[in-house]
């Protein structure tokens, strides 16, 4: 397995492990769990910001999906499987 594959899947772990931490409520905004988001998100924005402002959000009464981590996933195992 290749540097890039490993950078490729330790990426799609990091989404998976931000959007597991944006289910979780902050009651600290200085703590740890805090931080931890602000640098996930950091992380994942500038992939997910494109992939958002393309798709639509579509609505369960007054909840919105954000579906954009699903397809940053399926994309990225795309370009894995395209370089293998």
């Amino acid at each position: 397995m290749t540097v890039l594959h490993q950078l490729i899947y330790f990426y799609i772990l990091v989404l998976i492990v931000a959007a597991l931490f944006s289910w979780v409520p902050i009651s600290n905004p200085s703590g740890g769990l805090a931080t931890t988001r602000r640098v996930l998100a950091t992380l994942t924005e500038p992939v997910l910001r494109p992939i958002r402002a393309m798709l639509p959000r579509p609505r369960m009464g007054v909840v919105t999906i954000d579906f954009s981590v699903l397809i940053a996933i399926v994309l990225l195992e795309l370009i894995n499987s395209f370089i293998h």
